[in-house]
């Protein structure tokens, strides 16, 4: 490693933790068309067509940005800008934690150029995600003289831009980790943290994160905070132990309890016989007889 990074002083080289997690979040990792300005910064072609980026270089390249928005003195000079989605949460972190501004979303035209504009800014130093996705910006830039450091990747266009960082700049886990290590080699040249030991702040805070992620996370989370206090809240069903059966004598059937009704008592009073209707049926015979 020490002769990959000739170039940097020992205490720049990059740890063997630095290297595993730019190769986790495929930071290496181009596409499948290259551009003429990028052909120094690519390694090699894999055999399904995708470029490799140099990751010799992107750290190289990486130290000498942090050491270009150090010499900045008023970090509010310095303005980071993306417009791709997952680059948004990470421009913000890298403007919270190096007191940069940041524009997170749409560039609206005239930023640097138009005096009229509420949005109207003149910063020392441009940092951007994507020179094609932030063309404009990178434009107008050229415009006022304002130097920009952009993230590149293998068809990027270099043209505006001062310094190329060749990195991966199309998934959300390598522009995180980009904007992670910018910020904290930043912070280490200012004195802010020192650099024998690890920054406290995660990784993760750099990352995109969709809504639709976080409420169903949220969802479950709260389904699950309702499950834990409905079983706390339930009592304890008794456990029936097989060994307090041993010796138990058997329940013996007893009426006891049950109510005794006592037999019905005599009133002295007899049904009455049926009454006579006084018809013996003598009628109908002589009815019979006589025709009908």
């Amino acid at each position: 490693m020490s002769t990959a990074f000739a170039d940097l002083p020992a205490i720049l080289h990059p740890k063997e933790e630095d290297i595993s997690m730019m190769l986790s979040a495929n930071v290496h990792t181009g596409t499948k068309n290259s551009d003429d300005s990028m052909t120094e910064y690519i390694w090699r072609r894999r055999n399904d067509g995708i470029y490799i980026l140099n990751i010799g270089k992107t750290w190289e390249k990486l130290i000498l940005a942090a050491r270009v928005i150090c010499a900045i003195e008023n970090p509010e000079d310095v303005i980071a800008i993306s417009a791709r989605p997952y680059g948004m949460r990470a421009v913000l972190k890298f403007a919270h934690y190096t007191g940069a501004n940041s524009i997170a979303g749409r560039f609206t035209p005239g930023t640097f150029t138009n005096q009229i504009t509420k949005q109207f800014r003149e910063p020392r130093l441009l940092i951007v995600t994507d020179p094609r996705t932030d063309s404009q910006s990178v434009k107008e830039a050229s415009y006022v003289n304002l130097p920009v450091i952009a993230l590149c990747d293998s068809d990027s266009p270099l043209q505006y831009v001062d310094i190329a960082i060749p990195a991966n700049n199309k998934g959300k886990l390598s522009i995180g980790l980009m904007y992670w290590m910018l910020a904290r080699e930043v912070l280490r040249f200012r004195g802010t943290i020192p650099r024998d030991s690890d920054w406290t702040v995660p990784v993760d805070l750099f990352f995109h994160r969709d809504i639709e992620e976080l409420k169903k996370a949220d969802e479950q989370q709260k389904l699950d905070e309702a499950n834990a206090a409905a079983a706390a809240a339930a009592p304890a069903a008794p456990l029936f132990d097989e060994g307090d059966a041993v010796g138990m004598e058997p329940v013996e059937a007893s009426m006891e309890g049950v109510v005794d009704y006592p037999p019905p008592t005599e009133t002295g009073f007899e049904p009455a016989p049926p009454a006579e209707s006084g018809w013996d049926g003598s009628g109908a015979e002589a009815a019979t007889e006589g025709g009908w």
